[in-house]
This record gives structure tokens, C-alpha cells and sequence, in this order.
């Protein structure tokens, strides 16, 4: 995984640890603590969707043995698989997103730590001092909805593109994808979906008001 990538997601696990209530400065935050906190957050969070899964999981296979035994109508059967599958998937993704959570100390490990480090503060550093303009743009595009009411992670995912978009100059192809992969890992399809939407308006109405 490329030093930036690494830098981005590393990036977005230590504003997880950041209220969002108060201001807080880079020199405040230790680097090591709170990624030792993200990782048991996101581990704890993962299981807790493991679990989720499972039950959710087991209801439909309970509920497609329920109507294979029952003389229903073909309709019936084909939504019950159609729950299995859904429930398949989303414990597919759980699964996915644990491994990744688990996978990354070990990528930091391998990869150049103190360059890694400088790129994940620095991205830190400029959403915290820029939050409130990011904020209110990301506003601007949301299309009946506010940012507050996505996830948090969702949030953080949007601010570190518009950073990467405004402040690093990263390509708008390049920082649209790194997004969605953050998604990928750490969100759900809903989410993935909406970052995408958001970003893809946000670059839009950017480029309008500078032509």
C-alpha cells in the first residue's frame, strides 16, 4: 500500500479519537495512544457487527427453511433467498473491514513510519484548522441533507478529501477513489455512495467558481 494511502487512513483513525466539540491542536495529541485507542474502537466496533451479522444471518436462514417446508408462493421463496444473500454480503464486508483494521499496524510496521506519520499529521493538522470552512462547503453540496447527520467516519472521510483536493493538490480522480476505498474499509455501501455523490458535487461547484 502506498506511503500516502497509509498516511490518509492513519489520518482518519486518529480524528476518531478527536471530539469534534472542541478545537485541538496536532502537539496535543499523542500519536502511538491514540492509535492504540482507534484500533481497539474499530476492532470493538467490528465485532459488534460481526455479532449483528450473524444473528441477522441466522434469521435468514431460518426463514428460508421456514418456506422451503411451507407450500408458499415462489415470490415468498425468492425474497427469503434474497435476505440470505443480503445477509451474506453484509458479513462478507464485516469481515473485510476486521481484517483490514487488523492489517494495519502490521502495514505501518513495513512501510517508511516516520514519513507516514508526518503525511497522517499533517492531514490531521489541516482538517482540524480548516473544519469549520470544510464544514459549511460540504454543506453546500449535500442536497437536502446536513453533514451532521452522516457517521462520523463518514465526515472525517469527506474533510481528508477535500484537504487532499484543496491543500495537497491531489488529482480529483485519485483523491474521488482513495475516498471510496476509505469507504470501502471503513463505511458501508450507503456511505460509499454518498461520499462519492458529495465529493464529485463538492469538485463540481469548486471548479464553477474558479472558472
Amino acid at each position: 500500500m502506498a506511503t500516502r494511502s497509509l498516511s490518509r487512513e492513519l489520518a482518519l483513525l486518529v480524528l476518531g479519537q478527536v471530539p469534534e466539540q472542541k478545537s485541538a491542536s496536532v502537539a496535543d495529541l499523542a500519536l502511538d495512544s491514540i492509535l492504540d485507542q482507534a484500533l481497539d474502537t474499530l476492532t470493538q466496533h467490528w465485532r459488534e457487527s460481526l455479532d449483528a451479522s450473524a444473528a441477522e444471518l441466522e434469521q435468514a436462514q431460518q426463514s428460508l427453511l421456514d418456506s422451503e417446508l411451507q407450500q408458499g408462493e415462489t415470490g415468498t421463496h425468492d425474497a427469503v433467498r434474497t435476505h440470505l444473500r443480503s445477509s451474506l454480503s453484509a458479513a462478507e464486508q464485516v469481515l473485510n473491514g476486521l481484517s483490514a483494521s487488523l492489517e494495519l499496524p502490521r502495514l505501518l510496521l513495513l512501510g517508511d513510519q516516520e514519513q507516514i506519520r508526518r503525511g497522517a499529521m499533517e492531514r490531521v493538522q489541516k482538517v482540524l484548522t480548516q473544519r469549520e470552512g470544510i464544514d459549511t462547503r460540504l454543506d453546500q453540496v449535500m442536497e437536502g441533507w446536513r453533514l451532521t447527520r452522516l457517521p462520523r467516519i463518514d465526515r472525517d472521510i469527506l474533510r481528508l478529501a477535500v484537504v487532499d483536493l484543496e491543500s495537497l493538490r491531489t488529482p480529483a480522480p485519485v483523491a474521488f477513489n482513495e475516498a471510496v476505498e476509505l469507504a470501502n474499509r471503513y463505511s458501508d455501501e450507503q456511505g460509499r455512495r454518498m461520499i462519492n455523490g458529495v465529493l464529485r458535487r463538492f469538485h463540481d461547484a469548486q471548479s464553477k467558481a474558479s472558472a
